[in-house]
């Protein structure tokens, strides 16, 4: 894609930053396995292939009776002796001959000489016998053997995401313990001599570290195993020894504050002296200087200070290459709906609002800004329910106008 970034000429579009995320992040091929029940949300190391089959035998889909497809009538009624029972758990036993049934329970085997189930609401039963009509279809409401999985059978693929329907479906075969895909390692720290941790009294230009929580609650979503290292001061020492610290035990690494351009901003220099500088700007509002490079093995992101910077620029960038790294393939949740508000943009850069999804009284869906956009109206975030992306070649947006939103249900 080859878009013009004419205001911003030393920036990376956000399809370049990406494009260059995707092609450098490596996937985590380490492996452990774990109890069933402790798979949920880790990626799948291996193929999963059936040794049995799935239901283990014919049984029905219904309540209702099992019969032979012989005794359906072709027009006219058709009456039949009931001569016992078949349970889930305890099947009948015994032969059905022609001109008899058996009062069947769904998942109940169906008896060896019947091929065909009539639902009970469709009989009517008097003492022993029931009568029905013509127009039932032969080997109705009947599962078959292997009809949901098959012996030798591929059930889940390599890197496979493991979700409910997969822990049940792999339950269904009898496994109790899953080989995945190690979980990441993530060290995250915050930088900055004006930040306090909570329960400390503030003094004059201080605040509260309110990114660290942010973070942390995004790697939680994420089901990372998660190193928190605190408030590293405005110091290279610091910073540097911090840095190689993280590299030493995690896959990831993610500060927050100290990559633009200030005095006291030091870790695009660090990382350049440590590893590598793959970029640190790109051309995006907000989050403009998000440093992304290399300590040895370990990826490095540098997010930006300002506490909306660091969400935008965590689930547009960070997330995709964390979901890469654990070998789980995401799926785009990006919609086109129309603003309800004018809103002023110049063409040049990506830009992430936050939006007000809502759905009319005509059932089409609309949004609109939230009230506040500022970088450091962490608000606006918990306000919103999406973000509304402005492309960079996009410029002022009219009422009526179709633009792009990404939901936060799904994403956070």
């Amino acid at each position: 894609m080859n878009i013009s970034n004419n205001s911003h000429p030393s920036m990376l579009t956000v399809e370049q930053a990406l494009l260059q995320i995707k092609t450098t992040v490596p996937i985590i091929e380490i492996n452990e396995k774990v109890a069933l029940r402790q798979s949920l949300g880790r990626i799948l190391a291996e193929d999963i292939t059936s040794t049995i089959n799935v239901p283990p035998h014919r049984n029905s889909a219904m309540d209702g009776y099992a019969v032979k497809s012989q005794d359906l009538p072709t027009e006219g009624n058709q009456t039949l002796k009931i001569i016992g029972s078949s349970f889930a758990g305890q099947p009948f036993v015994g032969q059905v001959n022609s001109g008899e049934c058996v009062r069947i329970m769904t998942g109940a085997v169906l008896p060896i000489d019947t091929d065909t189930v009539i639902m009970q609401e469709q009989v009517t039963r008097e003492n022993d016998q029931i009568t029905f009509k013509a127009g039932q279809q032969a080997k109705q409401h009947v599962r078959n053997i292997g009809e949901d999985l098959a012996v030798g059978q591929v059930v889940l693929k390599r890197d496979h995401l493991l979700l409910p329907p997969e822990l049940g479906l792999l339950a269904s075969l009898g496994v109790p313990e899953v080989l995945v895909r190690r979980k990441l390692r993530v060290a995250f720290f915050s930088t900055g001599d004006e930040l306090r941790s909570i329960g400390d009294p503030l003094q004059e230009g201080e605040i509260y570290d309110s990114n660290r929580y942010t973070l942390y609650g995004m790697l939680a979503r994420l089901d990372v195993n998660i190193i928190d290292m605190g408030v590293i001061r405005d110091d290279p020492a610091a910073i540097r020894q911090a840095l190689l610290t993280a590299a030493d035990c995690a896959d990831v690494i993610l500060t927050s504050g100290g990559v633009s351009v200030g005095e006291a901003d030091y870790i695009k220099e660090i990382l350049s002296d440590l590893g590598q500088v793959h970029f640190w700007k790109i051309a995006i509002k907000p989050g403009k200087p998000l440093a992304f490079g290399k300590i040895n093995h370990t990826t490095f992101f540098g997010l930006p200070g300002n506490p909306v910077a660091v969400m935008v620029t965590f689930y547009q960038f960070v997330q995709p290459a964390l979901h890469q790294m654990m070998g789980y393939k995401t799926i785009p949740n990006i919609w086109k709906v129309r603003s309800l508000t004018q809103i002023k943009k110049k063409t040049g850069r990506t830009e992430f609002l936050r939006g007000i999804l809502s759905q009319q009284t005509d059932g089409e869906w609309s949004v609109q800004p939230t009230k506040q956009q500022g970088s450091h109206i962490l608000r606006s975030m918990s306000e919103g329910n999406c973000f509304m992306i402005l492309r960079t070649e996009q410029g002022n947006v009219a009422v009526g106008d179709w633009v792009e939103v990404q939901p936060f249900a799904g994403l956070m």
